[in-house]
């Protein structure tokens, strides 16, 4: 699929990633899954991805710390890869804007709908 951008959802809940993938199919997108902070670090290294979704409690390797490794020391590795973070988890303000720092959003999953989401993304791609 020429043109089309590459997205790897991170998350642990598997019907989750898959139902918001769902929105994403056609020609515009292509999805990768990883279940696991692990898995999903291995991916990264191994192909280039326009877009990551990224939740935060997972096993293994805890969102937090795929970030950190994503963005590198300064926070700012990996710049031509956004990285939304997409969690049910109530963090505390402080939490929030360190993570918001270094991703290019932040969403709790409870106060949005898969069609939400699809707009959010074409916003950060297109």
């Amino acid at each position: 699929m020429a043109g089309s951008k590459n997205i790897l959802f991170i998350e642990d809940d598997r019907p989750i990633s898959e139902m918001y993938a769902r929105v994403l199919s056609g020609d515009k997108y292509k999805t990768d899954f990883a279940y696991d902070g692990a898995e999903g670090l291995q991916k990264c290294k191994s192909k280039h991805y326009d877009l990551i979704i990224l939740d935060i409690m997972m096993p293994q390797v805890s969102g937090i710390e795929v970030l950190r490794e994503l963005r590198g020391e300064d926070g700012h590795g990996s710049p031509d890869t956004k990285i939304l973070i997409l969690t049910n988890l109530a963090q505390d303000k402080t939490s929030q804007e360190a993570l918001k720092a270094q991703a290019d959003g932040y969403i709790i999953k409870a106060d949005i709908v898969p069609s939400q989401l699809a707009q959010i993304i074409e916003s950060l791609l297109f």
